[in-house]
């Protein structure tokens, strides 16, 4: 069964809801993918979802149509445009996090445009909590680290 026009736009609107959350994060860091950027990949690959299983309702059962090709493509190009982010700085390599919540953005994406809200809701938190909570854990174990190596020093 096709879904309604309402769901449709209610889908991506959703998706712009949870990418907009990560990708505000990445703004505030700094990072070259930010706001904008997390909420076109999250909504274009929600539509690529939408679209497969536009696909699957219009012609199951006339021929053999798979949604989950349209998903395993989004999942495989994302890298693409993740390792767009990836620098090396010095001695350092930079962008890696962006990269994976560009990545993340669009498994949240395919998740909305599949109706699949529990589990785009629980990786939007979940992703959120990394790049927000875990990252001042972080750096507090790292800033301990430090202050440990001068005094042994």
């Amino acid at each position: 069964m096709p879904i309604s026009d309402r769901e449709v736009v209610a889908r991506l609107l959703l998706a712009v809801l949870f990418s907009g959350l990560i990708g505000l994060e990445r703004e505030v860091s700094g990072r070259a993918a930010g706001f904008r950027t997390h909420i076109l990949v999250c909504v274009g690959s929600a539509l690529m979802m939408l679209t497969g299983m536009h696909l699957f309702a219009v012609y199951h059962g006339l021929t053999d149509v798979d949604p989950g090709r349209i998903a395993a493509q989004v999942v495989s190009g994302i890298g693409f445009l993740g390792a767009g982010t990836i620098i090396q700085y010095h001695d350092s390599v930079r962008g890696l996090t962006t990269a994976a919540s560009l990545w993340a953005a669009a498994g949240i994406g395919l998740a909305v445009g599949s109706g699949f809200y529990v589990g785009a809701v629980a990786a939007t938190g979940i992703v959120l909590i990394v790049l927000y909570i875990l990252s001042v854990v972080e750096h507090r174990l790292v800033r301990s680290k430090r202050k440990q190596l001068k005094e042994d020093a």
